[in-house]
Formats: C-alpha cells, structure tokens, sequence
C-alpha cells in the first residue's frame, strides 16, 4: 500500500521503539522520512539503512526539542533535503518516576519542556511550513490515556500530556480551514519505550499492568504506528481534534 506517496514524515524522538515503529510504517507506505532525536548519529545508520530498503529517502538529525531555533533549524533542513514535512509527528518524550511530593523543580521543567514545549515546537514548525507554501498535511500528537488518568508517581508525564491534548485541539480548530488536519494517538499501556523503561526500574508494575488491562494484551510498538498511518491517509478527510485512544479498554475502569 503506497498511499503516502510524496510526502515526507519527519518524526521526533524518532530512534525510540514507537519513533522507529511510525518510521517504517510510513515508509513502507511510500513517505520519505525524517528522523530527529538526541543520540548521536552513529546511533543511526541501521534505521535508516532499514528504511532505504523500502525504497525512500531517509535522513536523520540530531536535535533538541525543547530548543525552539533548532527544532526550526530542524525544520528547513528537512525541507531542503527531502521537500515539506507534510506529515508532522510530535513523539519525543521522556518521564520521570517520582510523585508529586518528591520530584524536584527541575525535573518537572525538564519534562514539561521536552514532552510539552518540544512537542509544540516542532507542531508550530511544521505548520508554518505549510501555511507558507500552503499545502495541506497531517500533525498526529503521541499523546497518552495519562493524558486523562492520573498516576500519582509520573505527575509531570500527566500534566505534559493533558496538555498535548488540548494543544491538538487548538491546533486542529486553528488549521483545519488549512487543509490541516490535527490529531493525537493516545496510546495505553505500550510493551516498549517510556513504559518498558519504568517497568524495568519497576518489573511489579508491568505484572500490575497486564492484569488490569480489560482485553489482557501489551500495546506493540507498531499497533501504535499502524493508528498514526491511519490518521495520515490523505483519504482521512474529516478526522481533526481527536484523540484516537487505545488503551485495551483502560479508560473503561477510570474516571
């Protein structure tokens, strides 16, 4: 299925398990791809020697999100290297495992700037990029159900992603008009990335996790990818400020 055809994805987070997942989904349906995170890039060539393997242009950069004048940077790079980012996937994160009693100033800026602050640079960013060759594209938010349920030891993770949800929301009543559609992919309980990385800190919550999902399975990395595919189908005319959730039925235990 190559119905991404001509359009270019730049992802950020993109060396994490879900930012790769979204890569080689998208590729594999025709996008070329752009790929942004903070390793070095000598952390990179497999990825994107994978992704030349499906027959599209593919580059990666090293880049801090939450630096406004380099994620811009970031922007036209892409632009001059592969063309317009038509598909704008905000997907860097990181979490802190401390509730709200404990977890330090810094750490709550730290979080709110990459998860909040990055995801709304790159977000303005590419938009802008559009608006000014007016083209029509696609942003599609990786956002959470913590978005809307609280866990007392990740408060920041919380707060950054409820935020994200109402900043889709904006963006999508702003943009539509545009030809711009906006979205978030709210994923549950996901087998890899953020969630792998506190239930190796904390293995007892991943046996909590799975039992307190309703249809009793992990989120793979590309399930998530195959939800962002969905919302960046160019034939996907009239989706905009939603929050595609997927949670197994998570939600349905919390308020």
């Amino acid at each position: 299925m190559k119905n991404l055809n001509g359009q270019v994805a730049i992802i950020s987070g993109g060396l994490g398990d879900i930012g790769q997942a979204i890569a080689h989904e998208l590729a594999q349906r025709g996008a070329a791809i752009a790929l942004g995170d903070i390793l070095p890039p000598e952390s990179a060539p497999t990825v994107i020697q994978e992704l030349q393997q499906w027959g599209q242009q593919a580059r990666y950069d090293v880049v801090d999100v939450s630096d406004a004048t380099a994620v811009t940077d970031w922007v036209q790079c892409v632009e001059d290297a592969l063309g317009v980012p038509t598909l704008i996937i905000p997907n860097a994160a990181v979490v802190t495992l401390k509730d709200i009693r404990t977890i330090t100033p810094v750490e709550w800026n730290r979080e709110l700037r990459i998860n909040l602050d990055g995801a709304y640079h790159l977000a303005q960013a590419g938009a802008l990029r559009l608006l000014h060759h007016h083209k029509p594209g696609r942003i599609v938010f990786i956002g959470s159900w913590a978005a809307h349920a609280p866990h007392a030891y990740i408060p920041a993770y919380c707060a950054a992603k409820a935020g994200i949800r109402t900043l889709a929301r904006c963006m999508a009543l702003d943009l539509a008009p545009e030809g711009i559609l906006v979205n978030e992919v709210a994923p549950g309980w996901v087998n890899a990335g953020l969630t792998a990385d506190v239930w190796v800190q904390q293995p007892e919550r991943r046996i909590r996790a799975l039992a307190q999902v309703p249809v009793r399975h992990l989120i793979e990395p590309a399930e998530v990818a195959v939800q962002v595919a969905h919302l960046c189908d160019p034939d996907n005319r009239h989706m905009t400020g939603s929050t595609l959730l997927m949670d197994g039925g998570l939600s349905l235990l919390s308020t």
